[in-house]
C-alpha cells in the first residue's frame, strides 16, 4: 500500500470519527483541511433509494445554483438560421449542424452542455452513443431541448447545474468552489439537494434520500445529516 503523505493522514485525522454534521459543519471542515495548491470543486454526492434501472425510479433535473459553480462552462448548440444566431449572441461556444455532428462524431467533444433546437434532434439523435455515456445528450426534460436556446445557454452559462441518478442510485455534482464563502456553499448545496428531493419519483420506496456526502476534489469526505440538508 502507497504511503500516504503528511497532508493527507493530517486531513483524514482531522475528519476521523465526525459524520452527520450539518452542511455548516462540514463545509467549515472541509474549507479548513483543504490544501491543494487549486481552487478545489466542492462536490456533493448522495445515495438515493433507487434503482435507476427501472424508469418509474430514474431520478433527473435541473437546478440554477444561487451563487454558481465557480466553473467556466463550454457550451455547444445544434441549432441553424436564426437560432444559430441567436445562440452565438447568447454566448454559446460552438454552434453548427451537420458540422458539428462530424466533429463530435470525430471524438472532438470541447464542451460541457449541449443544447439543440427540437428541428435538429435526428441529427442529434446519431450521436447518442457519443453522448450519452457522458451525459451530454440534449434532452427536453432538462431544457436542453429547445426553441428558447439563448435562455439555454445563459441559464448554462450563469451556474445551472444537471443531474441524473447513476447506477445504484448515486447522485453526484460540483456545488461550487473552495474560494466560495461558507454561506454561499451552503446556500449552493441546500438549493442542489432540495431539487434533487422534489425530483422524487413515483416508484420510489421506502427512505428516498439514505446519505449525503460532501468532499473537496482531493480531500476526504464527510457524510451531512440528511434532515439537516434538506431543512427549509
Amino acid at each position: 500500500m502507497a504511503k500516504l503523505g503528511k497532508r493527507t493522514r493530517a486531513a483524514r485525522e482531522a475528519f476521523a470519527g465526525k459524520e452527520d454534521l450539518s452542511v455548516e459543519e462540514a463545509v467549515s471542515l472541509i474549507k479548513a483541511n483543504a490544501n491543494a495548491k487549486f481552487d478545489e470543486t466542492i462536490e456533493i454526492a448522495m445515495n438515493l433509494g433507487v434503482d435507476p434501472r427501472h424508469a418509474d425510479q430514474m431520478v433527473r433535473g435541473v437546478v440554477g445554483l444561487p451563487n454558481g459553480t465557480g466553473k467556466t462552462m463550454r457550451v455547444a448548440v445544434f441549432a441553424r438560421g436564426a437560432k444559430a444566431e441567436e445562440a452565438e449572441k447568447a454566448g454559446a461556444d460552438i454552434v453548427g449542424a451537420e458540422d458539428l455532428m462530424e466533429t463530435v462524431q470525430s471524438g472532438k467533444i470541447d464542451f460541457d452542455r449541449c443544447i439543440a433546437t427540437p428541428d435538429m434532434m435526428p441529427i442529434v439523435g446519431r450521436l447518442g452513443k457519443v453522448l450519452g455515456p457522458r451525459n451530454l445528450m440534449p434532452n427536453p426534460k432538462v431544457g436542453t431541448v429547445t426553441m428558447d436556446v439563448a435562455d439555454a445557454v445563459k441559464a448554462a452559462k450563469g451556474g445551472e447545474v444537471q443531474f441524473k441518478a447513476e447506477k445504484g442510485g448515486v447522485v453526484h455534482a460540483g456545488v461550487g468552489k473552495l474560494s466560495f464563502d461558507e454561506a454561499k456553499l451552503v446556500e449552493n448545496i441546500r438549493a442542489f439537494v432540495g431539487a434533487v428531493s422534489k425530483a422524487k419519483p413515483s416508484g420510489s420506496k421506502g427512505t428516498y434520500m439514505k446519505k449525503i456526502n460532501l468532499s473537496s476534489t482531493m480531500g476526504p469526505g464527510v457524510s451531512v445529516a440528511v434532515e439537516n440538508a434538506t431543512a427549509e
